[in-house]
């Protein structure tokens, strides 16, 4: 049955145009390339839904939380952040659950301030590495794929002078070469093609993987500040 359809017209004509016959031209260099595309296409799709979170305006969230610790509401600051979404409330409740807890325990200021950021940047850091997650894959394939289209392209050329050297005084050398030279970059220009937006992918992903890190210290400054204020107040009142 597939000999039946490889020799159909409609089969002739379906390999013969398009994509497909420059990706069978290209020789045997495009089918890495094409799986090096399949996989980028399938991280661009999987961390751009992953980083959609990322998106949400956490600063009203912020100024709540930072109008409620000054009124010593601390209770009600944590709930508030564990009924948003996103990886800012959930850090800004890591650190209000931290304080919590060492309040209760009577930890002086400098050991509060001290052990609220550090879980704060701990918990960041865990979740920066879940959201870096798959990132290296995409910096590989743009890196990867233009010099596999390049590799592609010398062996192509390596093939055409031969061509050529075989050909000489039968055959005129440019129209020797034109059509080997021709396949032979065929390679690079699709190592290109599926570099490119890969590189591109992975820069866009890092800057908002970099947003929401600033986002993440700015949160934890005025948590503390806030803290701090409220300490220093509790301790005057006493």
């Amino acid at each position: 049955m597939l000999t039946h359809l490889s020799g159909s017209p409609l089969a002739n004509s379906f390999l013969e145009t398009g994509a497909l016959k420059l990706l069978l031209e290209g020789g045997l260099f495009m089918w890495p390339l094409l799986v090096l595309l399949i996989l980028a296409v399938a991280v661009i799709i999987e961390r751009y839904r992953s980083l959609k979170l990322l998106e949400t305006d956490s600063s009203q969230l912020r100024e709540q939380v930072t109008a409620l610790l000054s009124e010593d509401r601390v209770e009600e600051s944590l709930e508030l952040c564990d009924s948003s979404r996103g990886p800012v409330p959930a850090i800004l409740s890591n650190g209000l659950r931290k304080y919590l807890v060492l309040r209760r325990l009577n930890y002086d200021q400098a050991q509060l301030e001290q052990q609220v950021v550090k879980s704060m940047e701990n918990y960041g850091t865990n979740i920066v590495a879940t959201l870096e997650r798959h990132l290296p894959i995409l910096a590989t394939i743009a890196s990867v794929a233009p010099m596999l289209g390049f590799l592609g392209t010398v062996q192509g050329m390596i093939v055409a002078f031969g061509d050529i050297e075989a050909n000489i005084g039968q055959q005129n050398i440019v129209q020797a070469a034109a059509s080997g030279i021709r396949v032979a970059l065929l390679t690079t220009a699709f190592g290109l093609v599926v570099g490119i937006p890969a590189y591109m992918a992975f820069n866009y992903f890092t800057g908002i993987i970099n947003d929401f890190v600033l986002q993440v210290e700015s949160s934890a400054a005025e948590l503390i500040e806030v803290v701090t204020i409220r300490l220093t107040l509790d301790k005057g009142s006493s």
